[in-house]
């Protein structure tokens, strides 16, 4: 019994890491793409959803196992693997980063609009927000996400569970149901199925993130964590995130398919609408408390990329470095430096391309689902290699699983890639 309690407690003190990953994940995807998957073609996409997540999972988890098996992060082990994987993996991350930065503060920044009215727009709340979320992490450190996310999660899966539940009423469900699906098997279709895998629930790039806050969590437990603690915590914040995708794609069914209304693909103006649908469910009343959950779960996303990229730029840098250059002062330095140069950059792009935020978003999300085999293969060899201890490699049967999960993202991605050039 005292056994089992101590077992407990050790995976509670560890969680963690988990949740990071859940407050990455809900945000553009979630409440973006979700919704417009499910606004635009009711519960036709549900499939790409569960498909998105299933074949993610293994490579995501794989993170966590390396950082508690080895006690190194994945970008040790890209750089161990070979130098092109490692090379690859820069140039994948360098490409990719300040996008999805750009993509996921200007979702925040509508949401703030909406909240606060102040009439400003979409650039100056993007400044501000990264500009808060800048303050808070060089104040507050890793503890500030750490402790922080397990809340926000919370409120928002209950304020969207709610939302669904009332939103099954007044014969909701039937118009959807009965409304004809539009056809998904044409060019605008596939790119859509794509760009909707391409971030559910987070891009593969998080694996190398999540990896990352494990050791971040091991070293300020003065202990490192076992890999059934990062199992479990995993677990936690990955079905926490694929589970509340499925109820924003259940709500732009029921309150928007059929209805001849579509999203805008202005910010603000898609934040709003966003709101409404939480409003027409739970009545007028729930408004600014779901303004205020939607809100936080995208900053919370917005704190945590703006946390995560500067995060692997040091560790690359220090990856670089002789060994004296492997020290916390350095990673410190050089997190310090990329905090602001990431976001600047992000809002550069927000400038000149903010008022097509939809586009945008597509387009991020598209590359990181062409770049999605690349790092899943890249984990697996990793994890099944001579760099993980012989008792904490994959078994036989998800050895099988996670070839098959690698197989489906190189057949979406040469569809994908046969669609641009056909």
């Amino acid at each position: 019994m005292s056994q089992n309690l101590t077992s407990k407690t050790s995976i509670l003190k560890t969680m963690g890491p988990g949740f990071l990953l859940a407050g990455a994940a809900i945000g553009v995807s979630h409440l973006v793409q979700a919704t417009r998957a499910g606004a635009d073609y009711g519960f036709l996409l549900i499939w790409v959803l569960v498909l998105a997540c299933a074949t993610k999972y293994p490579f995501l988890e794989f993170g966590p196992r390396y950082a508690a098996a080895t006690g190194d992060h994945l970008i040790t082990g890209y750089r161990k693997l070979g130098k092109w994987p490692y090379r690859i993996f820069i140039v994948v991350t360098v490409g990719t980063m300040f996008i999805i930065q750009a993509a996921v503060t200007i979702v925040s920044a509508g949401l703030a609009e909406v909240l606060f009215s102040m009439g400003w727009s979409i650039f100056t709340w993007s400044f501000i927000v990264l500009g808060i979320c800048i303050a808070l992490l060089l104040i507050g450190k890793y503890s500030v996400l750490d402790k922080t996310m397990k809340i926000i999660i919370s409120l928002l899966a209950i304020a969207t569970l709610s939302a669904v539940i009332f939103a099954f009423g007044d014969g909701r469900l039937e118009n959807a149901i009965s409304f004809p699906a539009p056809d998904i098997w044409n060019k605008a279709g596939i790119a859509f199925i794509i760009s909707f895998m391409g971030w559910m629930p987070i891009p593969l790039d998080a694996s190398v993130w999540h990896s990352i806050w494990t050791k971040e969590k091991a070293e300020g437990n003065n202990k490192r964590t076992s890999v059934k603690e990062a199992f479990a915590d995993f677990n936690i914040g990955f079905f926490a995130a694929a589970f509340i995708g499925i109820l924003f794609l259940l709500m732009g069914a029921l309150i928007m398919f059929g209805s001849g209304l579509s999203f805008s693909s202005n910010g603000v103006e898609f934040s709003g609408q966003l709101i409404d649908m939480y409003g027409k469910t739970l009545g007028n009343w729930s408004r600014p408390v779901v303004g205020i959950a939607a809100f936080i779960a995208m900053f919370s996303t917005t704190l945590a990329v703006t946390d995560a990229f500067p995060r692997v730029i040091s560790e690359i840098l220090a990856e670089n470095k002789i060994t004296d250059d492997h020290s916390k002062k350095r990673r410190w330095k050089n997190y310090k430096i990329n905090v602001f140069l990431i976001p600047l950059l992000a809002l550069l792009i927000l400038y000149f391309f903010g008022t097509s935020f939809t586009a945008l978003i597509d387009f991020a999300t598209a590359i990181s689902f062409l770049s999605a085999p690349v790092i899943a293969w890249f984990n697996y060899k990793i994890v099944t290699g001579n760099q993980m201890p012989p008792g904490d490699r994959l078994g036989k049967t998800y050895r099988i699983f996670s070839l098959f999960c690698f197989a489906i993202l190189v057949v979406f991605a040469g569809i994908y890639i046969y669609t641009l050039i056909a």
